[in-house]
């Protein structure tokens, strides 16, 4: 029996250790010593397997685009509220819950919260932007299965994504986790400056102790959702690039890469060549936006949202949902659905779509009040189809 699993209406899912879930089918199932899950034909309601628990909206850090808006002063639950929270996830059959903020290293219980997990059967990990980590504190956080340090890129980068210079202590952070022995790796916010020193950042972290680089799309939440966010974002040439600079950093070993779900889209025109492209990316994990489906969030308050980044409230998780079920055209018929599910809702309705759907610049301020989730307007794909209609 494997240490951890959760029937479903395909199989099971089950997880061979912290960094490994595979998803196997009745027969296998049944050889693990896995219940049978409901017939592969039943209706079955979405359950995340990975739960976003903010522990906080409290950061000193000033971040020009911080997508939460936390501040020093902002609420904190009580370590009983976030026990039931973390029970509320295992009982959703959650297999990963990610800690995160504000700043979540600014919580003196953090450790217990991640020992309290594991005692439910969850995989604890976290992220964080370093302040305050020191080899003491490190210490007390051996019960997280990795903990990811923000850093936004070398060579002046970090400071133009978020407003102030926080390279160095991203930097020590690594090392001090990785002296720790807690495997750690970096969030990378993908923006038109960051991009231009990928390859470099991508070189000085694996030199400075991190075994993962996960790269993340930039989206106009929070205090990135204004006009900024078109001059932020990478630029046509940059989106047409970024796979090669994945490859290239893959292909020297130093780092895995994880790349967030919302930039499958981007990556849409490099993968137009390969037939096998969504089942390539399926077989690594790649399965699009999951907002909703098997990735859910718990907000500083407790209510639950599709993701971090979408309003909590039961009525945008059922939109995801429908979305998901039912896309519209150029999706519905792209063979990258299955790994791409419509691109970032997030920045869908930022961007507001083409000037040929609303009749509005993709600049437009008044895109942001678009309540309509529609086809990812940064998919290649889905401007060549609007350019066309």
């Amino acid at each position: 029996m494997p240490p951890w699993s959760r029937p479903e209406p395909f199989g099971a899912w089950v997880r061979l250790d912290d960094r490994t879930l595979v998803a196997v089918d009745h027969a296998l199932a049944a050889r693990l010593g896995v219940p049978v899950g409901q017939p592969a034909d039943a209706p079955a309601p979405p359950r995340p397997l990975e739960v976003h628990l903010a522990v906080n909206a409290r950061c000193h850090a000033p971040c020009a685009d911080c997508y939460l808006d936390a501040r020093p002063d902002g609420a904190e639950p009580s370590l009983d509220e976030l026990r039931a929270r973390l029970v509320t996830a295992a009982e959703l059959g959650a297999s990963t819950v990610a800690f995160g903020g504000g700043e979540p290293l600014l919580r003196e219980d953090l450790g217990a919260l991640a020992a309290f997990a594991r005692s439910l059967g969850l995989v604890p990990v976290m992220t964080t932007s370093g302040f305050g980590l020191r080899e003491e504190r490190a210490k007390e956080l051996r019960a997280f299965a990795q903990i990811n340090v923000s850093h936004d890129g070398v060579g002046g980068a970090y400071a133009a994504v978020r407003g102030f210079d926080g390279a160095r202590v991203a930097e020590r952070a690594i090392e001090v986790l990785a002296r720790a022995k807690i495997p750690v790796g970096v969030n990378l916010v993908l923006t038109r400056r960051s991009f231009e020193h990928l390859d470099a950042t991508a070189e000085r972290v694996a030199d400075l102790g991190a075994g993962e680089l996960q790269l993340l799309r930039y989206k106009p939440q929070g205090r990135a959702a204004g006009i900024g966010y078109f001059e932020a974002r990478l630029s046509a040439a940059q989106r047409e690039a970024l796979w090669p600079a994945i490859t290239a950093i893959v292909h020297r070993r130093r780092l895995s890469v994880r790349i967030d779900c919302a930039l499958v889209p981007l990556l849409s025109e490099a993968l137009a060549e390969e037939p096998r492209a969504a089942e390539i990316l399926a077989s690594l994990g790649v399965f699009g936006c999951e907002a909703g489906r098997y990735l859910g969030a718990l907000d500083v308050a407790g209510r639950a949202a599709p993701c971090s980044f979408s309003p909590s409230s039961s009525e945008e998780i059922d939109r995801f949902r429908a979305y998901h079920a039912a896309p519209p055209e150029p999706c519905a018929s792209c063979t990258l659905f299955p790994v791409c599910r419509g691109g970032c809702q997030v920045v869908s309705r930022h961007a507001g779509g083409s000037g040929a759907q609303l009749g509005l610049s993709e600049r437009s301020p008044r895109a942001s009040t678009a309540n309509t989730f529609r086809p990812d307007p940064e998919c290649p794909r889905v401007r060549r189809d609007e350019a066309s209609s």
